[in-house]
């Protein structure tokens, strides 16, 4: 049975003696459960010889109830414990002063995605520049990536820096945060006191659930990862944000699925099992009516496209959202070439930039979708030196 970073700490008192008579905070969102489903929140406060002297929260808020991007949390403190909770995602994205000087030892508990605009890994990284500008030590409790170790995408392009894309690394990255812990102090050059308590008997290379081990519930690390299908396609349906088409935002299926008023569903389709049908294996794609209760088209009836990498249907090693999204938006593009696609807005604070080309870390994809000559090859042309290049950076870091 596998054990998670925090039930192995809570459960070995050789590996919490290092926390004993420091100053503990947790960074921690409503994933952040223990096997038994205790918020690990309680269960530190519970457990003996820990001090836990302040708490933190990512994007959605420690709790979870923040719905869209841009919707920022209050600072707070625990009604129960009387300890400050410090939001990441308000007036501040990075650790200040103030709540540094709260704590000794900083322990990270979040379920990630395994993509590289899911914010939370930015967010590690910021508290790893922080804890190395003031001396605190930052120690991550390991949790699966439940997309597991494929990789996806290009690479982040200089200058591209964003909250949805802390450095150059692909979208669909392949590691734990535990490793990606390890991976930023190497690539950016920080001195600070780490440590990753590992998982036990994670097998990501194992069926049927790949990453995400089949003896764990699902819990919504945010309001609308709701499901392991979600996991598995975000990379791709992601970039649906920086789009005209809606995302499922509104629906109870969010980032699974996407579509539109004036969308075809069944054209789009054959379309793009004409132009890349090596790009939509892994998966089945099913015509889908959706009417969205707020976000995007509120209100109007959507036709769109379902992605299911569920069940028989999915094929852990050759399925690819990146590429698969990617294909949706070009043939999208063959069949109406003038169609407005692009949104343009600011997206998580980057202003002057399309959205999509923040999402991506760079303009590459959409100039490729916008192309009317560019071929599939093209794109993985663009895109295969990167996810190799990726590859040999991280070997040395996987610690599974």
């Amino acid at each position: 049975m596998i054990k998670f970073g925090i039930d192995r700490l809570l459960s070995d008192p050789a590996l919490r003696a290092p926390l004993e008579g420091k100053r503990v905070a947790l960074l921690a969102h409503p994933a952040s459960v223990t096997a038994d489903l205790t918020h690990s929140l309680d269960a530190l406060a519970a457990c003996p010889g820990i001090k836990l002297a302040a708490a933190f929260g990512p994007q959605h808020g420690i709790k979870g109830d923040k719905q869209d991007n841009m919707v920022e949390t209050a600072d707070e403190t625990d009604p129960r414990l009387g300890i400050p909770v410090f939001s990441l995602y308000g007036e501040v994205r990075r650790p200040s002063g103030q709540s540094m000087s709260t704590f000794d030892v900083l322990l990270v508990d979040l379920q990630d995605l395994g993509c590289r605009i899911y914010t939370f890994v930015t967010t590690l990284l910021y508290v790893l520049e922080a804890a190395a500008e003031t001396g605190k030590a930052v120690w991550v409790l390991d949790r699966p990536n439940p997309a597991g170790r494929p990789v996806e995408g290009t690479l982040l392009e200089p200058g591209w820096e964003s909250f949805v894309g802390a450095g150059p690394m692909p979208m669909r990255h392949g590691l734990t945060m535990g490793e990606m812990g390890h991976w930023f102090i190497r690539h950016f050059g920080l001195n600070v006191d780490y440590r990753v308590i590992e998982m036990e008997g994670w097998q990501p290379h194992t069926a049927p659930g790949f990453g995400w081990p089949a003896d764990r519930l699902w819990i919504n690390p945010s309001p609308n990862a709701a499901n392991l299908n979600m996991a598995r396609a975000y990379a791709g349906t992601v970039m649906l944000e920086g789009t005209t088409l809606s995302e499922g935002r509104g629906t109870t299926r969010p980032l699974e699925m996407f579509g539109a008023p004036d969308v075809n569903a069944r054209a789009l389709l054959a379309e793009m099992e004409r132009v890349a049908p090596q790009w939509l294996t892994g998966c089945k794609l099913r015509e889908a009516w959706f009417e969205p209760t707020f976000h995007k088209h509120k209100g109007e009836l959507c036709a769109g496209l379902h992605i299911h990498a569920e069940g028989g249907f999915y094929d852990h090693h050759t399925f690819r959202p990146w590429r698969l999204q990617a294909l949706a938006f070009k043939a999208l593009r063959n069949l109406q070439p003038g169609y407005d696609l692009w949104r343009n807005f600011p997206y998580e604070y980057a202003f002057g930039k399309l959205a999509i080309d923040v999402i991506n870390g760079g303009p590459g994809l959409r100039e490729w979708v916008d192309d009317p000559v560019a071929t599939p090859d093209d794109l993985d042309s663009l895109t295969m030196p990167d996810e190799h290049d990726w590859l040999q950076q991280v070997a040395e870091y996987r610690l599974y």
